[in-house]
């Protein structure tokens, strides 16, 4: 064996010793122990969707009550956050959005010269679907959640009394203002019959214990005298 061979094997053995003793020696410094716990728990996505799935009722508001005390001025002012992309005034352009004079219970995807998305579309079922209150509520709060495949990128307005607001204000921008829900629901079953309004029931009288019944006045057969009083 030459003398460069020997050099050669001895460069490599060093060069192993080096490595095998700097990895030794960062083991050393920088080993840390395994945490008996994990700092993060993480939860999977099902158990999630399910949780949402179950809560999403108790999360829908029901907007009909708030219409009733709503003020109409004040949804003026939230408007704001959709004039960028939404005109309001009678006649008034379509932008990103469709005008939205007369909204109220207008057929989905019926408004004239705005080009709509397949997912709004889809959701109206050929314009049958009106905007009523609560495709509104719902709508306004989320729209790619109450209509997926919607090409509308707003955040939605969550708070329940600004979105009352809101649309109370957008049911007076039409010729005729829809009517307001009627959040008492089955009044109308509850009012009398017609005829009957004011009359009030006949009620049979009981006598009381220990008591005969009183006498009733009776008519005499035709042709008799009547009694005496």
């Amino acid at each position: 064996m030459n003398s460069y061979v020997n050099m050669g094997v001895g460069a490599f053995l060093g060069t192993v010793f080096v490595l095998m003793s700097v990895s030794i020696a960062s083991e050393g410094i920088f080993h840390s122990e395994a945490p008996e716990k994990e700092g993060f728990t993480i939860v999977a996505e099902e158990g999630t969707a399910e949780a949402g799935a179950g809560g999403k009722e108790e999360a829908e508001v029901d907007i009909k009550p708030l219409l009733l005390k709503a003020d109409a001025s004040a949804g003026e002012t939230v408007f704001k956050k959709c004039a960028s992309c939404h005109t309001a005034d009678k006649g008034g352009a379509n932008k990103v959005g469709p005008n939205l004079w007369g909204l109220v219970n207008r057929p989905i995807a019926s408004h004239e010269g705005f080009s709509y998305s397949a997912g709004m579309k889809t959701f109206s079922e050929g314009s049958k679907v009106v905007w009523d209150y609560d495709h509104l509520s719902f709508f306004i709060e989320a729209p790619k959640k109450h209509v997926p495949g919607t090409a509308m990128g707003f955040a939605g307005v969550k708070k329940p009394d600004e979105r009352a607001n809101l649309i109370a204000w957008l049911r007076e921008q039409a010729d005729s203002p829809a009517p307001l829900p009627d959040a008492a629901g089955g009044a109308a079953e509850a009012a009398p019959a017609a005829g009957t309004e004011g009359a009030a029931p006949a009620t049979e009288t009981k006598p009381a214990e220990g008591q005969t019944a009183p006498a009733t006045e009776s008519k005499p057969a035709e042709g008799q005298p009547a009694p005496a009083q």
